[in-house]
């Protein structure tokens, strides 16, 4: 049996010589019989010296570099199609994830025939803002309600793929891929393994709390993509203030009528503005999905590399 494990990193020059010791320390039962897959996002600090560093003498670790910053998306899609492993572990770089936790897997993995995915699911989240993880459960509540997938609440991007779910998930080729899903949507059995996830050991986060990256990537790579439920919302959306319209002329009718006094022009215009408001809400709603269907139809590339780094025969240089 061979393991592969994908990590994708941008600027972790203060974490990468711990995480390479703790995973060469994890996987030192399996002897030689893994790979480490750096996945380099153009990253601006001393992060791939770290790596080149700790490469000499070893064959155990391979770097891809990209072009340019792409994000973890397209990252670990990349790493997973240089894998060559019968298992294969992907997790992000920062240590909130223990590497100790990868034999863990493995087993789990091993003990049913018939299971090929084994999520990791979080007990509790060290170090993490407690609106943070507030909009975490509402974000999962709503992929749950509104997806036609089956997500795992708390299962972050800390998981063991076998090497068939791997050949299917690699088949997938969507703009802004949002590996979580992807990973659901593919089937198959899967196991949980549960754990207590540590604070990040060194640097700072790359996930703001209310930074654009973050948003986009809940709206455009999870909603969008996994729900057509926005467009249902805004149809009915649409309906009912339609109906609540021809209510309002009925009114306006039957008061003309009998000789009533008629709304102002302070009624009207806030109609009108609130009307306004709803076609507005809605036009974004669709453009979302216009936008992603752009996005795809123009088949470009999740990410191009620049160079690999210890693919080939010998050591890292």
């Amino acid at each position: 049996m061979f393991i592969s494990v994908v990590l994708s990193f941008y600027n972790e020059e203060k974490v990468i010589p711990e995480l390479i010791q703790r995973l060469r320390a994890s996987l030192a039962i399996y002897k030689k019989n893994y790979e480490l897959i750096f996945v380099n996002d153009d990253s601006i600090d001393n992060s791939l010296v770290l790596l080149k560093k700790a490469a000499r003498g070893h064959k155990d670790i391979k770097i891809i570099n990209m072009s340019r910053n792409f994000g973890v998306g397209g990252c670990v899609m990349a790493g997973l199609k240089h894998t060559c492993g019968d298992a294969v572990i992907y997790m992000d770089a920062d240590l909130q994830d223990p590497p100790e936790l990868i034999p863990k897997l493995i087993t789990a993995w091993k003990e049913s025939q018939d299971t090929e995915i084994v999520n990791t699911v979080r007990i509790t989240r060290a170090g993490e803002h407690p609106i943070k993880l507030w909009l975490t459960k509402v974000g999962y509540f709503l992929l749950k309600s509104v997806s036609d997938i089956k997500i795992t609440p708390n299962a972050g991007d800390f998981k063991l793929l076998s090497r068939k779910a791997v050949n299917e998930l690699i088949k997938l080729e969507e703009e802004k891929p949002f590996i979580r899903g992807l990973v659901s949507l593919v089937g198959f059995k899967q196991a949980q393994v549960f754990y207590h996830r540590d604070a990040r050991w060194g640097g700072k986060t790359k996930f703001p709390i209310y930074s654009r990256k973050v948003i986009d990537n809940f709206l455009e790579s999870a909603l969008i993509s996994f729900s057509d439920a926005p467009l249902k919302i805004s149809l009915l959306l649409g309906f009912l203030v339609s109906m609540g319209a021809f209510l309002y002329l009925a009114i306006i009718f039957i008061m003309k009528l009998f000789n009533l006094n008629l709304p102002g022009w302070s009624a009207i215009m806030a109609t009108m503005f609130f009307l306004g408001g709803i076609q507005l809400l809605t036009i974004g709603v669709l453009g979302l999905y216009i936008g992603a269907i752009y996005r795809q139809t123009r088949n470009r590339p999740n990410y191009i590399i620049k160079s690999l780094v210890g693919f080939g025969k010998g050591d890292i240089k």
